[in-house]
């Protein structure tokens, strides 16, 4: 056993909270923090790594209830209020952040969206918007500046940002400097091939939207462009 007053200051959580942010803290130092203190037979260190070996994973502190937690030796009535606290509060927050989150019901909230970003550049910068099932914005992605080419358009890239941010939907957005929305041939073929991705995925392709000069262009909303 050994106590936090053993490990060097600068190496204790949470003055490497301080010092470097709480991106850079392990899972078992977050806890740490939270419980503040060991007991005389655990450090602090210790007993968080006690808690978290008593959970499957992380998304079990979801259910856990203040008799589990008092239920392991070393975690009282206070230490058990400090956890149950600060997950109803990142609960309230992220709540709170997806009522907020923007939802996309046409080509026209997209270009209101990226019009004072993409409409006065003088080269093509292609985004990907990642979509909830209710069509609100989860995040976006500039993937790519530059001519678009189907084969500069990596599917692994716009994918695989979409399964970590558990995304439903993507739409793709890109300028044409010129100011005409009319798609070429490449923006028709990648976005073929990006469809033919996504399908395999299980991610749907809501639209492929163009911005030019005071107007935008949706793909999916022309019909013989469908994809």
């Amino acid at each position: 056993m050994f106590f936090i007053k053993e490990i060097p200051e600068s190496e204790r959580p949470r003055e490497r909270l301080c010092k470097y942010g709480p991106s850079k803290l392990s899972n078992v130092e977050l806890l740490a923090i939270l419980l503040q203190t060991g007991t005389k037979t655990y450090s602090v260190i210790e007993l968080s790594k006690k808690l978290l070996y008593k959970l499957d994973s992380l998304s079990s502190f979801n259910d856990i209830t203040m008799a589990e937690l008092t239920s392991i030796e070393g975690i009282g009535i206070a230490k058990a209020s400090s956890v149950i606290a600060a997950l109803e509060l990142s609960r309230r927050v992220f709540d709170q952040m997806i009522e907020k989150r923007p939802q996309i019901g046409s080509a026209k909230d997209i270009y209101e969206r990226f019009k004072t970003t993409l409409d006065k550049l003088d080269q093509e910068h292609f985004y990907t918007v990642y979509l909830d099932t209710k069509n609100q914005i989860i995040a976006e992605k500039l993937i790519y500046i530059g001519t678009l080419n189907q084969s500069v358009i990596h599917p692994r890239e716009i994918f695989r940002h979409a399964v970590k941010v558990s995304a439903y939907g993507v739409i793709f957005v890109h300028n044409h400097p010129s100011g005409d929305t009319t798609p070429s041939q490449a923006d028709i073929k990648a976005t073929h091939q990006l469809e033919m991705s996504g399908s395999i995925m299980g991610i749907q392709i809501i639209d492929h939207i163009i911005i030019g000069k005071k107007e935008c262009y949706s793909i999916k909303e022309n019909q013989k462009y469908h994809f």
